[in-house]
């Protein structure tokens, strides 16, 4: 006979499982991003808004190991790197064994990756060209947000050809591996070698870990945080310690046959903690901005760089990803997959124009978390964000009717011609 408690244990482990299944669910993330950000928003709009401002600049953590940080840039620095060691896993995966294994099916997305941060950046410093200190911020609108974005894309779709999400999903992890390189490149304002040297230890006691297959995570967990500090300690952003362990993680299996690999397994088993808590805590200690009224975001958005943050996400994207796309269609053997039709792929720019969680990282990095400026950019992503997300569900959504309507009439064809009515009526 089962022991109460053994039923409990089992129970509690029945639905620790339901609760990480739902949260590898996009839309279950997407959803709690969301909430992070709106109850930040409303806390600080409040006439509590200095306890939301005390919690999140309280200090916490040993100062001789140099991380006596806020709430919030441990958020910032330590929570997203799990974020980005889960996003590094998919990145290896899609380039050793999924899409961007093959280049002629890679091409068009890395285009439109490419194509998608150029005229942001571009838009962003034409607008702020006379702009006292404006130019920082110029990787802002360059950010896809995919846990945002595919939410959204989850909501709006039930019919949508799969090659649309494949599309945005390659698209998104390009954007993510150069917005590594570009917080990397132009966002370590003092780079001390030698804490960036020793980090190289830790990073490759954890790669051969993971080489041989181990699992466990109190040898794990330790390498990972050694190489974590070292990297803060470095100067580099700490983020950057998630994808370099990530990179180390191998994607094959060492037995042959059908099974996940251990990038696959850890992604698994990650994702839940990043969708769950990492990206949400980070939203809810990253959006908090007191607008202060209409008066209050009107004069947010009167700021260049608010200004150069909508227009790059919302115009910028659209223009940047369907151009590329289009080009290179048009000039190499790379071709667009042929359940894709062009209103789709500008549908997909705008949804990319959801650049919420990098985006607002980049801003913080660019302009110091707190700044005025910095309250500006929060105040431009998040309505850039949702301007991008209104537009992109405008377009996609009679899309989605479109293609539901087309699969009833495959299953029907009234004339029996074999052709589906639904095609012969309106066409893709």
């Amino acid at each position: 006979m089962t022991s109460p408690a053994r039923l409990f244990a089992r129970g509690t482990y029945d639905e620790a499982t339901r609760i990480a299944a739902l949260l590898r669910k996009e839309t279950v993330g997407g959803v709690l991003l969301i909430a992070g950000a709106v109850a930040a928003l409303v806390w600080a709009n409040t006439p509590w808004a200095s306890a939301y401002e005390g919690l999140r600049d309280t200090v916490v953590g040993p100062a001789s190991l140099h991380l006596d940080l806020s709430l919030g840039t441990w958020a910032a620095d330590g929570l997203l790197a799990i974020f980005f060691f889960v996003a590094g896993l998919e990145l290896k995966r899609e380039f050793v064994a999924g899409d961007l294994r093959d280049p002629r099916k890679a091409a068009l997305p890395i285009a439109a990756a490419v194509g998608g941060m150029a005229v942001p950046a571009l838009i962003f410093t034409v607008v702020n060209l006379r702009s006292d200190g404006g130019l920082a911020g110029w990787a802002i609108p360059t950010a896809t947000d995919i846990a945002f974005a595919l939410a959204v894309l989850a909501v709006i779709s039930t019919h949508l050809p799969a090659a649309l999400r494949t599309f945005l999903l390659t698209l998104a992890i390009v954007d993510d591996l150069l917005a590594i390189t570009v917080i990397a490149v132009f966002y370590t304002s003092a780079l001390s070698f030698g804490p960036l040297a020793l980090s190289l230890i830790p990073l490759a006691l954890f790669g051969l870990a993971v080489q041989r297959r181990i699992r466990s995570w109190w040898v794990l967990l330790p390498l990972a945080a050694v190489t974590w500090v070292l990297v803060h300690e470095s100067g580099v952003h700490a983020t950057v310690a998630g994808v370099l362990l990530a990179s180390t993680v191998p994607v094959a299996r060492r037995a042959p046959g059908a099974g996940p690999g251990l990038a696959e397994h850890f992604e698994h088993r990650i994702r839940p903690i990043s969708a769950g808590i990492a990206v949400p805590v980070f939203a809810f200690f990253s959006a908090g901005v007191t607008v202060g009224g209409l008066s209050g975001l009107g004069a947010s958005l009167t700021d260049t760089v608010a200004i150069g943050i909508v227009v790059g996400l919302v115009a910028g994207k659209a223009i940047g990803i369907t151009g590329a796309t289009w080009l290179v269609s048009r000039t190499t053997r790379a071709r667009l997959d042929t359940d894709l039709r062009w209103p789709d792929v500008v549908g997909l720019s705008l949804l990319a124009g959801i650049g919420f969680t990098v985006s607002l990282l980049i801003g913080e990095l660019a302009f110091g978390a707190g700044s005025l400026r910095d309250e500006h950019v929060k105040v431009g992503v998040l309505t850039g964000t949702l301007l991008a997300a209104l537009l992109a569900t405008a377009v996609l959504k009679p899309r989605d009717r479109l293609y539901r309507r087309i699969a009833e009439a495959e299953a029907r064809d009234d004339d029996g011609d074999g052709i589906p009515d639904v095609h012969q009526q309106h066409g893709r």
